[in-house]
């Protein structure tokens, strides 16, 4: 670890593996930023008229987080590749936003987290609250372990310091992904536990659930690609790189999740959404009698994502369900 402090100070450090990294890394997080971006509009194009709700505040404070931390990232390489051109020994002292940027991180991450459990609470809704409660505290682990981390981030004044607290740097991640894991394991065992008897509502569920398991793996899968990176390779910035990625696939993947019932809004016949089929105002009877030969009712297809805060659309005739739709909808 001694000789990668000398290379990290070293007086001719090497540009392409260290602020070339965190260049391309810059680069990959502002194409996650715009399709947060996308995602965003499209939450509140289908949501425009539920008025103000907890949900769309949650989008706010994310997007404002995301917004933040990508312009604190953006100023930390351009101060390493414009203002500090040439100047080696500028590039060895870690520049204000970096540090920064490590607070609006852990702020996204903790954010997501508790709009996680809210989601488990609420479908754990009639249920035993061992589980909510269980992830309520590994969040909570989290937030301590997060603040310790940030301290550490801040008592870093060059490069060649994070080897000291290297410790802290794996205390965190390890914990990031310990988080994302039981999260993910708790909101597949509410689903599975929650099935309702109808085939088209069952099998939305388990698409769900393969979809939960998926974002969770793949948050998962960024913070231990950070970890390996920074043992395998810690005298260069591929780690720093890796970790600028990690806000950013966690507000895509819970934009992705709000989203999901306007991704899942698709007629098994046409492979098309719902929302085409009168959009003229044209009356076509032959998707009414279709309807009428299925014995499932097809507005189960669209509860299963629906929010808590969106309208109740009753059905024209009265279905018996062992579980609570609306419970559902709110993963």
């Amino acid at each position: 670890m001694s000789s990668s402090a000398q290379d990290l100070t070293s007086q001719q450090p090497d540009l392409g593996s260290t602020f070339g990294a965190l260049f391309i890394g810059v680069i990959i997080a502002a194409v996650l930023f715009g399709l947060s971006n996308v995602q965003a509009f499209i939450y509140f194009q289908t949501h425009k008229d539920t008025g103000m709700t907890f949900y769309k505040l949650a989008v706010i404070w994310l997007w404002i987080l995301d917004a933040l931390h990508m312009a604190l990232i953006v100023h930390c390489i351009y101060y390493y590749l414009v203002i500090a051109y040439a100047n080696f020994e500028a590039l060895t002292e870690i520049v204000w936003s970096s540090k920064l940027s490590v607070v609006i991180e852990f702020l996204i991450i903790f954010s997501v987290n508790l709009f996680y459990v809210y989601r488990i609470w609420i479908l754990s809704k009639g249920k035993s609250r061992i589980l909510p409660i269980t992830v309520g505290i590994f969040t909570i682990l989290h937030l301590g372990v997060g603040i310790v981390f940030i301290w550490t981030s801040y008592q870093c004044h060059v490069f060649s310091d994070l080897i000291k607290f290297e410790w802290a740097i794996y205390l965190s991640l390890g914990t990031i992904t310990l988080a994302d894991v039981v999260i993910a394991s708790t909101l597949c065992y509410l689903l599975a536990t929650s099935r309702t008897g109808f085939s088209s509502l069952d099998s939305l569920i388990t698409k769900l659930m393969a979809y939960i398991i998926n974002t969770g793996c793949l948050t998962s899968v960024c913070s231990i690609a950070t970890i390996i990176t920074f043992a395998v390779m810690p005298t260069n910035f591929v780690f720093l790189a890796v970790d600028f990625l990690l806000a950013k696939v966690y507000v895509n993947s819970y934009l992705a999740l709000l989203n999901a019932r306007h991704y899942g809004e698709v007629n098994p016949d046409t492979n098309r959404p719902y929302s085409f089929y009168n959009r003229q105002g044209v009356y076509r009877p032959e998707l009414h009698i279709r309807a009428s030969q299925h014995g499932e009712p097809r507005a189960s297809r669209r509860d299963v994502f629906k929010h808590p805060d969106d309208e109740v659309v009753k059905p024209q005739q009265p279905i018996v369900v062992t579980t609570d739709t609306d419970s559902l909808s709110s993963v």
